[in-house]
């Protein structure tokens, strides 16, 4: 039987609401200790009730730590596999996050729940359930930290939440799951490609993530440039600006603070095509930084790991080709 590490940090898996309030809140007993027990048929589970926070209130510190954590329990015992249950409005963060991280091949699974124990419909434990099955399946090794939601498995680097209160939030645009769960077992229809991994210590660095719209100035640049080490923008379509932003760009540039383009569009990649001003072309010319397909929260966040190891501008362009 194979044994897996569950380990607790805390979200709306872990908490159930108020009748009488009509709030949300944790309590002091796990709520899916039922199913635990119900999972010795299972696996041979060992839990870990490592922090009880919801995850608007988990940093990419926290982040960091967990991995460190997950490093030492694994380096202390021989588990085949790690479930962890996290919030979902930053789990897709915690999860991309490990997989820059950890250094291992064993399954790392993240899941959770968009409705708290005693609600109607309650996908805590089906969720649960899903993720020790996929963490005990041996096709699920060397995939890098997969997310198991609502029977679908997705890779780390491409899923995202987006609907904020349907138990199907987690999808990956443009590219789907990797897998998904069925009541005869466990079926990966694809494998993600892995990413390059990261020794990193501490998150020393300060990103900022902006959202471009129609008539930005510079302003909200100009304010990054004596506070930041690096800055994504969510810039328009392909990877464009408003031309009222490329002063303040080409400052904060000049500078050294490193900027990386994503697009606000969730299908497609940014790229430099358009050579007007404030274009990608002309972006890229000034020493932009183009993604090929992340998020702007995951860009934040790749970016600040990179910056921890490298600073010149040629190797974190190729590292944000990947």
């Amino acid at each position: 039987m194979k044994k897996i590490l569950l380990i607790h940090t805390g979200g709306t898996i872990a908490m159930e609401e108020n009748k009488a309030t009509g709030g949300v809140n944790t309590k002091e007993i796990h709520p899916l200790e039922a199913t635990i027990a119900e999972l010795s048929d299972i696996a041979e589970i060992t839990v870990k009730n490592y922090v009880n926070l919801p995850s608007p209130h988990i940093t990419p510190s926290h982040m960091l730590e967990l991995a460190n954590f997950i490093s030492v329990q694994t380096e202390s015992d021989q588990y085949d596999g790690i479930v962890i249950t996290h919030g979902t409005d930053t789990l897709e963060e915690t999860a991309y996050v490990l997989d820059l991280v950890l250094q291992t091949s064993i399954p790392v699974i993240v899941t959770g729940a968009m409705r708290s124990s005693n609600e109607h419909g309650s996908d805590g434990p089906y969720n649960l359930i899903s993720s020790v099955r996929v963490a005990c399946e041996e096709q699920s090794l060397g995939k890098g930290v997969l997310v198991v939601f609502n029977d679908e498995i997705h890779a780390a680097k491409n899923v995202t939440k987006t609907h904020t209160s349907n138990i199907a939030t987690f999808q990956s645009p443009q590219y789907g799951p990797i897998g998904i769960v069925t009541k005869r077992g466990v079926l990966f229809h694809h494998t993600p490609l892995k990413s390059s991994s990261f020794h990193v210590k501490k998150f020393s660095k300060n990103v900022i993530l902006l959202k471009a719209y129609a008539g930005m100035d510079g302003s909200l640049i100009k304010a990054a440039t004596n506070a930041a080490d690096g800055v994504v923008i969510e810039a328009l379509g392909q990877g464009n600006l408003p031309p009222a932003t490329v002063p303040a760009l080409q400052e904060l540039i000049a500078k050294g603070v490193q900027v990386v383009l994503v697009s606000r569009c969730f299908n497609g990649i940014a790229q430099d095509i358009y050579s007007y001003e404030g274009g990608g072309k002309h972006l890229k010319e000034l020493g932009a930084i183009f993604s090929n397909g992340l998020n702007g929260q995951k860009a934040r966040l790749k970016l600040m790991i990179a910056l921890e190891n490298m600073s010149d501008p040629n190797q974190l362009q190729q590292l944000f080709l990947e």
